[in-house]
């Protein structure tokens, strides 16, 4: 492994992120910020629909208000958590990665960003209106989102898809500025196969962001119509076709799963190999997958409407393609399994959160086949069952791999070293908590407590009491990770460049690093993912000071 000598980085300013910033890191770190901010209000929102389910009967808040919280918990934390903070960590790491001194396009970027906290306010302007925020659920089919009992023209369900084709152009923005960024700004010697495989998981997300969120778009853009200037895309009475809504929303929110997971994968395949002390195994098969991955989901949607009169001939085709897809995915995790397999291990805090990511992805991934089999789903279907798996993959995998990601590049980010005790209590808190909450799911779902009710049938008394518990301990959980990250910024230890011995152009250089991240480019001229000095992967032999670590 190498390390280079850097040049002095920027003084601290605070101002910076408050302003329309053209630095990827530093939009990066806005992205990451306001993203945390959401989702500890969809968080709030969750706990009152947990709170709600805690007894039988609805005697927390009015059934209205119920319908709202759970459609503003989804879509929360889905637009503006999941893909900003996703956006951000892509944002920051990818530009280090590939040795560019920014993203090919900066003011696009910067546009981009500041798009999220605009939709933000938009969607929490929908608590204010008439008639309170969406109360569709946050996939907002027709007939139910073309309601409207106050017959006002602004509403919260106008407001809500509003945010949402916002949020679309956003992330639009987001992919081609990715996309051209990993194909054109990769430094000399950054060949495809010597890319890391986070810079892989990203590229393949943001292609199905380029070729899927368009429907998306398209599908608000038109309910948006709907709504305000009387067409009738998707009103039955008037001649249009509701279905044709789900047929727009889930050709791209079924592959937003992977948009999600995808660089979650590229997480844990970056952390494995550094805290188990091996290469990763398989490399180029893991970075291939992911491609396989993003062809893949543009062919499994229709999973989603096995239940919506779909015709049998099309069932049969959607579940294959949906089973096929675990094929790819299966191959990542027999290389992680391999990479961690005889390894040194060293469990600090993103080690932990990894390896609690990786056993509840497992655990999604079970279920997720089962969904995929026609029978099974439509057995399961608006049930409980449903809410549990979906949660697995989001909550369990995706949002503690973000977490393992958030600690592995703190001292990157911020120059300071994150404290490991609660790093650690953070864990324990959230991994416990994820399971309490989302495992009841699942029993209640065979039973057949149907989802979206804010009373049930007090045989299900137990398993949402389970669930309602582990629902405020993750509440609970976010209290740790907050003190850590507030503490250990300002107050923390200072970080080496290179705090974990890892690989990766981004630990060669100074934490944080400088305004441009390189003095000069860095020539790339080994292999990816080696350990102990085996591969030099950098030399620039008139800039760069080269030494095996």
């Amino acid at each position: 492994m190498t390390n280079i000598t850097n040049v002095a980085i920027e003084p601290v300013n605070w101002r910076r992120y408050f302003s329309f910033s053209t630095d990827h890191k530093v939009i990066g770190i806005q992205y990451i910020v306001t993203s945390f901010f959401f989702f500890l209000v969809g968080g709030l929102l969750a706990m009152v629909v947990r709170g709600e389910l805690i007894t039988p009967e609805s005697d927390l808040v009015d059934r209205t208000v119920y319908n709202a919280m759970f459609t503003m918990h989804g879509t929360i934390m889905l637009f503006l958590w999941t893909f900003p903070v996703l956006a951000g960590l892509a944002n920051y790491l990818v530009p280090l990665m590939i040795g560019a001194r920014d993203m090919a396009f900066p003011r696009l970027n910067a546009v981009a960003f500041w798009l999220v906290p605009i939709l933000g306010t938009i969607m929490m302007l929908s608590f204010l209106v008439p008639g309170g925020p969406a109360q569709a659920g946050w996939w907002s089919y027709p007939p139910v989102s073309l309601q409207n009992p106050t017959g006002n023209l602004i509403t919260g369900q106008v407001l809500w898809v509003l945010a949402v084709a916002i949020s679309g152009v956003s992330s639009i923005m987001g992919a081609v500025n990715f996309v051209t960024t990993i194909f054109r700004m990769r430094a000399p010697g950054m060949t495809f196969f010597r890319m890391p495989v986070f810079v892989w998981t990203v590229l393949a997300a943001q292609i199905i962001q380029l070729f899927g969120l368009p429907a998306l778009t398209a599908g608000a853009v038109m309910l948006l119509f709907d709504l305000t200037v009387g067409t009738s895309f998707f009103d039955s009475a008037k001649g249009g076709d509701p279905v044709l809504f789900q047929h727009f929303f889930w050709f791209y929110s079924h592959p937003a799963v992977y948009v999600i997971i995808l660089p979650v994968f590229g997480i844990f395949s970056e952390i494995f190999p550094v805290y188990a002390r091996k290469p990763l195994f398989g490399y180029k098969f893991v970075a291939i997958s992911s491609i396989i991955i993003t062809i893949l989901s543009a062919f499994v949607w229709v999973h989603h409407m096995f239940a919506s009169g779909t015709p049998p001939w099309m069932r049969m085709v959607f579940m294959a393609s949906t089973m096929l897809i675990s094929v790819p995915t299966g191959v990542k995790v027999f290389a992680w399994v391999a990479t961690i397999w005889g390894g040194k291990l060293r469990l600090n805090t993103p080690m932990l959160f990894a390896l609690g990511a990786l056993v509840m992805f497992l655990f999604a991934g079970i279920t997720g086949i089962m969904l995929a089999a026609v029978p099974f789903d439509i057995h399961v279907n608006n049930t409980y069952f449903i809410v549990g798996h979906f949660h697995y993959v989001v909550y369990g995998a995706a949002v503690l791999g973000i977490y393992a990601a958030l600690y592995h590049w703190f001292p990157k980010i911020t120059g300071h070293m994150y404290y490991e005790g609660l790093g650690k209590l953070h864990f324990i808190l959230t991994f416990i908590g994820t399971n309490l909450t989302f495992f009841p799911m699942h029993p209640l779902g065979l039973e057949g407590m149907p989802r979206r009710v804010a009373s049930y049938d007090p045989e299900f008394t137990f398993w949402n009491v389970l669930a309602s518990i582990g629902a405020f301990l993750l509440g609970v959980s976010t209290v740790p990770f907050i003190l850590n990250m507030i503490g250990s910024w300002s107050q923390g230890e200072k970080a080496p460049k290179n705090p974990w011995r890892a690989i990766g152009l981004e630990w060669l250089i100074s934490s944080p690093p400088m305004v441009e991240n390189f003095e000069e480019l860095p020539i790339v001229i080994g292999e990816p993912y080696g350990y102990g000095g085996d591969h030099a992967l950098v030399a620039n032999l008139e800039h760069l000071e080269v030494a095996h670590e």
